[in-house]
């Protein structure tokens, strides 16, 4: 053990801080200005200011009513604070519909700005993360975009991508991904990250890395397992299967699959549904629940994941 150990220092270094940082995080992911017994005394911290271009507007028109009204149709991501009898939902929708809503540096920079408000924005209840393009949820990291990075780029990239998606996997509140449609890749991934997934039964969705001979590495390799058993995870990612949503539901990747409807957007007004059911909950113990329960489940083999795809071969005598 000891000369495994002394094979990959760095690596053991990290799992050792990861641990850490897990301890140390666990009450402040209840975001700031909580308080509970004897934890989190200091001061209330006001939400982020919104960053331009991609605040919510106020006034104008709603779609429907419940809804507030929405930015600019050419923004990247659409962050929406409904009203009404919704107040407390915000709705994050993906509006990429010219390259099937792939993470671009923009898409990834502004859904990282999106959840740093968010998380210490005390009206916020629950989180939808949904697309605003018909027959598209996100088809992972934008790959046209990719091949024209310099090589030295390319790695901070998929750092930023794996980042927004740990973020997001750790707000404080609960969130939900409406799948209507193809989640492939880092999509999936993105899905993975919420608390709870719903898909149309149209939805198409799978870990295709290994297709292109690298390895999911938004949290795929962890959370997947943790979601539907690791054999069957391993098989899923093995083969690039790619399931529908009656299959995604039979496996329990999904918690719900409906007939997509003629608006195209069936799974998002079912997690709107089980939104309005969050929202009459304690705000302070839907928070401890969550962070109870993400505690409970989390190991530092995240790192592992990172250290093995940027890695690779230099891991292997500390693994084995």
């Amino acid at each position: 053990m000891a000369a495994a150990a002394a094979a990959a220092p760095g690596a053991l270094g990290a799992l050792q801080a990861g641990r850490a940082r897990l301890v140390a995080a666990c009450c402040a992911r209840l975001g700031p200005g909580w308080r509970l017994p004897g934890s989190l005394t200091g001061p209330r911290v006001g939400p982020a200011m919104w960053a331009r271009g991609w605040a919510p507007v106020a006034g104008g028109s709603a779609p429907r009513r419940g809804y507030s009204s929405e930015v600019k149709t050419e923004d990247e991501l659409r962050v929406r604070y409904l009203e009404e009898e919704n107040r407390g939902i915000v709705v994050l929708g993906i509006n990429r519909a010219y390259a099937k809503n792939s993470f671009s540096k923009n898409l990834v920079k502004m859904l990282s700005k999106a959840v740093d408000a968010l998380k210490s924005d005390k009206k916020v209840r629950t989180i939808i993360v949904r697309s605003e393009v018909p027959g598209i949820f996100c088809a992972g990291a934008d790959l046209k975009e990719r091949v024209k990075m310099n090589p030295s780029e390319v790695g901070p990239f998929v750092s930023k991508i794996r980042a927004v998606i740990n973020e997001i996997a750790n707000l404080p509140v609960p969130t939900i991904a409406a799948i209507d449609g193809l989640a492939l890749g880092g999509g999936l991934e993105l899905a993975l990250a919420c608390d709870i997934r719903v898909a149309a039964s149209s939805a198409k969705m799978g870990l295709v890395e290994t297709k292109l001979a690298i390895i999911p590495g938004g949290g795929g390799t962890q959370r997947l397992p943790r979601a539907i058993g690791i054999s069957l995870a391993k098989e899923l990612i093995f083969s690039a299967r790619v399931l529908d949503g009656q299959e995604a539901k039979a496996v329990g990747l999904i918690s719900h699959v409906l007939e997509q409807n003629q608006e195209g957007d069936a799974a998002y007004r079912k997690a709107l549904d089980l939104a309005r059911e969050f929202l009459p909950q304690g705000p302070v113990a839907m928070r401890v629940a969550k962070l109870a329960i993400n505690q409970g489940m989390e190991v530092s083999a995240l790192l592992l994941e990172i250290a093995i795809g940027v890695g690779g071969g230099d891991l292997i005598p500390f693994i084995c």
